[in-house]
């Protein structure tokens, strides 16, 4: 089996080799440039994503003899195991993606190229973007370096590390007024991921609205359940017969977690408003 064809089956039919299937192209500098990008891409799945491919991965993004986008791809492969071990943690070793020793490691390593200025820029910004999914205590900082920049596209990654990052709810919601449609879809991502509650006006016109992008439609589903649990129960149904798969299922699990957090919020029901979230 090649990349290509591990690239065509959904993760959970990999193959028990799949990680080294990924490792092999990664390390063969002759092979295709697109093979060694979807490489790092697959790399960060959770079926393959391992103490190997992790050091593997940390490897390619400091060798400055690789190719930049290589590089980014590699850095963003990073963070959804940054993220489970940040939520998990260590105490069950068969529960892991990255030993804690590794994840010890990429955190520390990320943090020094990030602040390597003479990092290329769209590294720089893959590595925050990937490092922020779990938050340290120099991110915050970071971020508001981010966005006090008038480059947008730097903009772009504040916006989005703010989803990860808490302390920002005013800038999420000053970011839901952007005329850039990319930072105002990762407002409403971040909005979503904070439970920003002053960002239902938003969240509910779009949900509501007409001819609206379907990643932004969709976006703004999940995002509605952690916002405003209680009312977007009843404007979710009525999008629960939708013909399109994406945003039904979508629903169905806006609708699903609605009801996780309205239950978790009626044990704070005697609490101020401002408390709730």
């Amino acid at each position: 089996m090649n990349i290509h064809m591990l690239n065509d089956i959904p993760p959970w039919d990999w193959p028990g080799n799949a990680a080294e299937i990924i490792s092999k192209v990664l390390r063969e500098k002759s092979a295709p440039g697109p093979d060694r990008v979807l490489a790092a891409e697959l790399a960060g799945d959770p079926v393959a994503i391992n103490d190997d491919l992790g050091n593997l991965l940390l490897t390619i993004i400091r060798d400055n003899d690789e190719p930049e986008e290589l590089r980014a791809k590699a850095a963003i492969s990073l963070g959804p195991a940054l993220d489970y071990g940040d939520m998990m943690e260590f105490d069950d070793p068969d529960d892991i993606m990255l030993s804690e020793g590794v994840f010890n490691k990429v955190q520390k390593q990320l943090q020094d190229i990030y602040q390597d200025t003479d990092t290329p820029k769209t590294l720089r910004r893959r590595v925050l973007e990937a490092s922020v999914r779990a938050p340290m205590d120099w991110h915050k900082q970071a971020i508001q370096e981010a966005y006090r920049s008038s480059d947008q596209e730097w903009l772009l990654t504040a916006v989005f590390c703010m989803g990860y990052v808490k302390g920002f709810d005013d800038q999420i919601l000053e970011s839901l007024k952007s005329e850039n449609p990319d930072i105002f879809f990762e407002a409403v991502c971040s909005a979503g991921n904070r439970g920003v509650k002053a960002a239902w006006p938003y969240i509910k016109e779009i949900i509501t609205g007409e001819d609206i992008d379907k990643p932004l439609l969709i976006a703004a589903i999940d995002a509605s359940s952690s916002i405003n649990p209680y009312e977007s129960v009843d404007i979710l149904t009525e999008l629960s017969f939708s013909d399109d798969e994406d945003i039904a299922e979508a629903v169905e699990d806006a609708l699903h977690n609605a009801g996780m957090y309205a239950d978790d919020l009626s044990d704070y029901d005697d609490l101020p408003e401002d408390d709730l979230f």
